[in-house]
């Protein structure tokens, strides 16, 4: 008999055990902790997509502005050219839409990368979706 319960004793080590209170404590806190991680890596991840975004605007803007100075210096330069064989108001005419395309071109180039930009933060919806997964398991 003593030995049985020896027996008993060696296989029951006393190990702390947490109250139920202070698990459902430390699961609030580590899921307060995951989801303030989960937000500066939005940020993160939103603060590279408008760098980005950024980048294409400059460049659209660096556009526009080559836009108007081609249109200044071309036209007074084709227009005193044309103005040999046409009329001075017609010659200015083609000048200004010829370079009115292509400036338009350089934009809509630009608007088309803008476009194609996504803002959505895929890494962190992944890992926010893979979280609530995570949570469902343990609950």
């Amino acid at each position: 008999m003593f030995q049985q319960r020896e027996q008993n004793n060696i296989g029951s080590t006393s190990l702390p055990r947490e109250s139920l209170s202070q698990l459902v404590s430390n699961l609030a806190i580590q899921s307060a902790n995951l989801i303030r991680d989960e937000l500066a890596l939005a940020k993160r991840e939103l603060a590279e997509k408008v760098q980005s975004v950024e980048s294409i605007l400059i460049m659209i803007a660096l556009g526009a502005g080559l836009a108007l100075v081609a249109t200044l210096a071309l036209c007074s330069a084709v227009i005193l050219a044309l103005s040999e064989y046409l009329k001075p108001w017609l010659s200015a005419l083609i000048v200004g839409g010829v370079l009115g395309v292509i400036a338009g071109v350089m934009i809509a180039f630009g608007m088309s990368r803008l476009r194609q930009t996504s803002f959505k933060p895929e890494q962190t919806l992944k890992t926010l979706e893979e979280n609530r997964e995570w949570l469902e398991e343990i609950t």
